[in-house]
């Protein structure tokens, strides 16, 4: 069970991190709605690598890059997945953070993490019942 030369289990599994690492920064967004010249994150959409192994996610940090935000960054920056900023146009608080839209991308991270979990533990029962354990 492959897709393109990737077990379909590692694929789901570097869903599931994507999910997670979206997660902390959608988070990070949030706690930093009111903070002035504050830039919105989020990460490039998932892509499953061409059979040569998924990206992987690096430990979460704390860092103090800017006085006064909240904020998280990863160990290695080449090991995990692309962040990208949000759009460019500012609120009255003076950043580009809208708590309604931050909210609907963590509500629907959310469900998309809940699917990719259901998958993945019924990919791992066929595997079980492929080998003769119950599942």
């Amino acid at each position: 069970m492959t897709v393109s030369g990737t077990s379909l289990l590692q694929a789901l599994a570097g869903k599931m991190r994507w999910h997670q690492e979206r997660q902390q920064l959608l988070a990070q967004n949030i706690a930093n709605a009111d903070t002035p010249g504050y830039t919105e994150k989020d990460l490039k959409p998932f892509e499953v690598n061409d059979g040569s192994g998924l990206q992987s996610v690096a430990m979460m940090t704390t860092s103090s890059s800017e006085p006064g935000t909240i904020s998280v960054s990863s160990g290695d920056e080449d090991g995990g997945f692309e962040i990208q900023s949000g759009n460019s146009s500012t609120n009255p608080v003076g950043n580009d953070v809208t708590i309604e839209d931050e909210m609907m991308k963590v509500s629907t991270n959310d469900l998309d993490y809940q699917t990719v979990t259901a998958l993945y533990t019924r990919q791992l029962g066929l595997v079980k019942i492929a080998l003769g354990k119950e599942a």
